[in-house]
């Protein structure tokens, strides 16, 4: 083996293959990654963080990259594919779910657990850092942090946009949601419904179309009022402003409100 080849592994795989030659990996049997590619694959060198100093998410070809890992602290490896090595078992604590197509959540997040409770960095790693590693992560954070599937994966996605989950692993995900927090039918608040028969009646005292009772009659006696008083006991003919009662024998119009005094001198004032 050349020694650029010793120098240059596979920014795929990260196994020494003749890659740039078009040579199939006789590990992950990847081919050279198209051009629009290769600019992803070297900005994604280091993982992804997505809990501060704690939690990272990436590909194998972040996994095989011992000294990088190593720069960011990370003393432990989730592997979530069996295919993939664990190529420096010296180095680093590995932890490598089974090859099943229902990923094991439990038993990934309890790795994860201990990881937390020791204090120890960890990288959750596919063979490319989009969907069972994501998955596992999106399952912890709905697990441990007590969030809902949608802001999991949001949080995950807006740290690592490269993430695409299928849809075998989205069911499995959302399965997980139901079994951690139940049905959105039994956590969603349901409105009372309110029964016409027992309901009260908001209608400011006008009886409705269909009520029994009789309409109440206005300007009635027995119709109470805020503005109700006690009626004066003085005839409407004999009422006056500003004046008590005058002698009967006088005969008053009500309409006028100053009437003219025969026995007076008084000369009423023009009032142009």
């Amino acid at each position: 083996m050349r020694k650029r080849e010793r120098e240059n592994p596979c920014g795929v795989c990260g196994h020494y293959h003749k890659y740039e030659e078009g040579e199939v990996c006789g590990v992950c049997g990847h081919r050279i990654p198209a051009s629009s590619e290769k600019t992803s694959i070297q900005v994604s060198a280091f993982p992804s963080e997505i809990l501060p100093e704690f939690l990272y998410l990436g590909s194998y070809d972040n996994a095989s990259r011992s000294e990088l890992l190593k720069t960011q602290g990370i003393s432990r490896v989730l592997n979530t594919v069996p295919a993939c090595q664990n190529l420096y078992k010296n180095s680093f604590t590995y932890y490598c779910l089974p090859d099943d197509k229902s990923l094991p959540f439990d038993d990934a997040i309890q790795f994860l657990e201990q990881c937390e409770k020791d204090k120890a960095r960890v990288l959750v790693h596919c063979m490319s850092g989009k969907n069972r590693s994501p998955a596992i992560v999106i399952a912890y954070l709905m697990k441990c942090k007590g969030w809902r599937f949608a802001q999991s994966y949001q949080w995950v996605k807006e740290r690592r946009p490269s993430v695409e989950l299928s849809q075998a692993v989205h069911e499995q995900l959302q399965e997980y949601e139901r079994s951690i927090f139940g049905s959105m039918e039994s956590i969603s608040p349901t409105l009372p419904i309110f029964q016409p028969s027992a309901a009260a009646s908001f209608t400011f005292g006008f009886p409705k179309a269909n009520d029994p009772l009789p309409a109440p009659a206005f300007n009635t006696i027995g119709a109470a009022s805020i503005f109700a008083r006690p009626p004066a006991e003085v005839p409407p003919h004999e009422f006056k402003f500003g004046a008590g009662q005058t002698d009967k024998n006088i005969v008053e119009s009500p309409f006028i409100a100053n009437p003219s005094n025969p026995n007076s001198s008084d000369i009423p004032m023009d009032s142009s």
